[in-house]
């Protein structure tokens, strides 16, 4: 794989409410289209932090390839903003597998391919009895404030999403882009080079919990879901399917526990004075 890193901001002129005349930094968004053995597959948006893990995390949610070992190179040129993937054999059913799109609510409009629920029946996540899949109130606490510490694009530039994976409240890999789809791909593909299994992790995002996030957080095994933004009805429907405990309005010491209740370890904060 290349190693292709693009700068992720870039600073310009504007003017404030006073008339007065400032530098700011800017997210600095790009296309990027990707190729699968010489055939144009889709164009991302993305600031171009990690795009090569970008590409492989995106196949591999996308259910188009199932080992990284079919994968012979990932190749990312920004002159001509493209992404060639070369496999070892091709993808087969290429056509059937890409010809059904589902845009969906992703920032700039994500594109599913295939059947959005077609493989859910074969997740198969750690049982809430299991230690290494539990979350306790502590660790959650703790987990927002490395989150909250953690230096990154959006405090310097904002319009941005973050996403992290943590073990516990170790923060393992953190990724931010222009939307959130493409920060989960991301670290889904850094964990599928790595060979890191989910079962023992906690994902974190900014954005909504969507079906397609809870989907793609189900495909890397991992059972606990934070987000620092509300959920959907749909993603609400397919985390109580899966097993997965959710977490919204995630920041400082607020919270709301959605479903799982069973993976969480609650303790309780002390009544507040009236």
């Amino acid at each position: 794989m290349t190693a292709a890193r693009a700068p992720l901001t870039r600073e310009i002129e504007v003017r404030d409410e006073f008339g007065a005349a400032r530098t700011i930094s800017i997210p600095a968004e790009r296309a990027l289209t990707v190729f699968v053995d010489k055939r144009e597959l889709v164009t991302l948006m993305t600031l171009g932090a990690f795009p090569e893990l970008l590409v492989l995390g995106y196949l591999r949610n996308q259910r188009l390839v199932d080992r990284c070992d079919e994968i012979d190179s990932i190749t990312v040129d920004w002159e001509v903003h493209a992404a060639a993937v070369k496999t070892r054999a091709g993808i087969e059913r290429f056509d059937e597998k890409t010809a059904k799109r589902v845009v969906t609510t992703g920032c700039g409009q994500g594109t599913v391919f295939g059947d959005l629920m077609g493989e859910l029946n074969s997740i198969r996540l750690p049982a809430a009895s299991d230690p290494s899949a539990r979350l306790s109130q502590g660790t959650l606490y703790r987990l927002l404030d490395a989150v909250r510490k953690q230096e990154s694009t959006y405090k310097s530039a904002g319009s941005v999403h973050g996403c992290a994976l943590f073990r516990q409240g170790e923060m393992l890999t953190f990724v931010e882009d222009v939307g959130r789809h493409n920060a989960i791909d991301t670290i889904a593909g850094w964990m599928w080079l790595n060979d890191i299994s989910g079962a023992d992790k906690i994902f974190y995002t900014t954005g909504r919990l969507t079906s397609e996030m809870v989907i793609k957080s189900a495909q890397m095994g991992v059972p606990i879901v934070v987000s620092r933004s509300g959920i959907t009805q749909m993603g609400l429907e397919l985390a109580e399917r899966l097993g997965l405990a959710l977490f919204g309005r995630a920041t400082n010491r607020h919270f709301i526990c959605y479903c799982g209740f069973d993976r969480f370890d609650a303790e309780p904060e002390p009544p507040r004075p009236g």
